[in-house]
């Protein structure tokens, strides 16, 4: 799974009525004699470090159901969801079921594009789902999705690099800035990448000053508190002091790049990321030099945003029956526990915990706990669009032409624009 959030173009509100709409090819998913029938499409928007294995997992459902052909499409994260609302608006091209980032489903189920899944065999043990997880799940009390993978953010480092300079895992970002002087010092390397092409990882910085994007509750906009230009400022005071190094573009695999061939000791990065990085010189053949603690903190808190993945029906699909039982299967708990234990991937199931091989896997022992005291992000319809605007003030801020405070305001006055009923 690749992480971030796309720079999608906002795709204008005229929902068409997706039931209407055709999906691909199938017979109805019609059941003959009890068995199920047709094609299921799945576009899969898991990274290339993944996508092997989720292939292999979507098409071990033949082996259940030998009646049903298994279309499986990796879709790049980058381009999913604009390339959903295209295919789903113009009733033409769009999957029986995808993978869906979690801000993605209220947005999709407004639209009218996706079944709700009560009353379905999708929804297999829901009570087994983490809370959380399931959040994400709904909208306007109908669930229009099943969990699949559940994920936030954390500190990557290279041991021996922080060993070698002297310096401890950092707690705060202030001691980020502290241990990247002593990194330089000693190795000429730089302390930290610094994604500046996306705006889930401003999150961090905006949670740790105290701050969020939106009081959901009181129906407030809060980005652009004093909490929200703090954030930036900290961002531009490590880029500025060359704690961190920064990109405008192609982040992902610019910061993955640096960190696995050792260009810089330290990244933020989630759990998608581990198969990648244990692929890099520094720790192919070196697991224990991968290091990972929790995102570090600012002047008030340590706090990441909640992550992960859904699987959604398309409305308009032709084969409904056969998409329901394939969400059942991918989100069970065999499968999420085979996802642990290929990918290192976190389960959205509390059963799946109590396995020996899940419990046991170093990187679940870590993030599980930080999942759990994760910050969930607004599960509303413009949950997605809310990004677009910090990626432009981002990218302003840290190359100088706009002010933290301004940045911020920026964001807030953007947010009132598309926020009618905020204040």
């Amino acid at each position: 799974m690749r992480r971030g959030i796309a720079a999608t173009a906002l795709v204008a509100a005229l929902a068409m009525t997706a039931a209407a709409c055709g999906g691909d090819d199938g017979d109805g998913g019609k059941k003959s004699g009890g068995k199920l029938s047709g094609t299921v499409t799945f576009w899969d928007t898991s990274n290339d470090a993944e996508k092997g294995t989720y292939k292999k997992l979507a098409e071990g459902f033949e082996q259940l159901h030998p009646g049903v052909d298994v279309k499986y499409v990796n879709v790049p994260f980058g381009e999913a969801n604009a390339k959903f609302k295209n295919a789903a608006g113009g009733n033409s091209g769009a999957p029986d079921v995808m993978r869906t980032e979690v801000a993605w489903v209220a947005d999709f189920a407004n639209l009218g594009y996706l079944a709700p899944l009560e009353g379905t065999a999708a929804l297999d043990q829901p009570a087994d789902f983490l809370p959380q997880a399931a959040a994400s799940t709904k909208f306007k009390g109908k669930t229009y999705a099943a969990p699949q993978t559940i994920d936030t953010l954390a500190l990557f480092y290279n041991k021996k690099m922080l060993k070698a300079a002297g310096v401890e895992v950092p707690k705060t970002f202030e001691d980020v800035k502290s241990a990247a002087k002593k990194i330089k010092s000693k190795s000429g390397k730089t302390g930290l990448y610094l994604r500046g092409d996306d705006p889930y990882f401003y999150l961090p910085y905006l949670y740790g000053e105290g701050g969020d994007l939106l009081d959901t509750k009181k129906k407030q906009i809060t980005v652009d508190d004093a909490e929200g230009g703090k954030a930036f400022e900290v961002m531009k005071d490590l880029v500025d002091s060359k704690a961190a190094v920064t990109d405008a573009s192609d982040g992902y695999n610019n910061q993955l790049n640096a960190f696995k061939d050792g260009d810089v000791a330290m990244a933020l990065d989630g759990p998608w990321s581990i198969e990648g990085a244990l692929q890099g010189k520094q720790f192919k053949g070196e697991k224990a030099n991968l290091g990972v603690a929790p995102v570090p903190g600012g002047s008030a808190r340590q706090a990441s945003p909640q992550g992960g993945w859904n699987l959604a029906a398309y409305a308009g699909s032709k084969n409904l029956d056969a998409s329901y039982e394939f969400i059942k299967y991918m989100s069970s708990a065999k499968v999420q526990q085979e996802t642990t234990e290929k990918l290192s991937l976190l389960p959205t199931r509390t059963s799946v915990y109590d396995v020996k091989s899940v419990k046991d896997n170093q990187m679940v022992q870590f993030f599980k706990p930080a999942v759990d005291k994760s910050v969930q992000r607004p599960w509303i319809p413009e949950a997605n669009s809310l990004f677009e605007p910090i990626r432009l003030q981002m990218g302003k801020v840290l190359n100088g032409s706009t002010s933290p405070a301004d940045g911020a305001k920026n964001i807030g006055d953007a947010y009132r624009k598309l926020l009618k009923d905020y204040k």
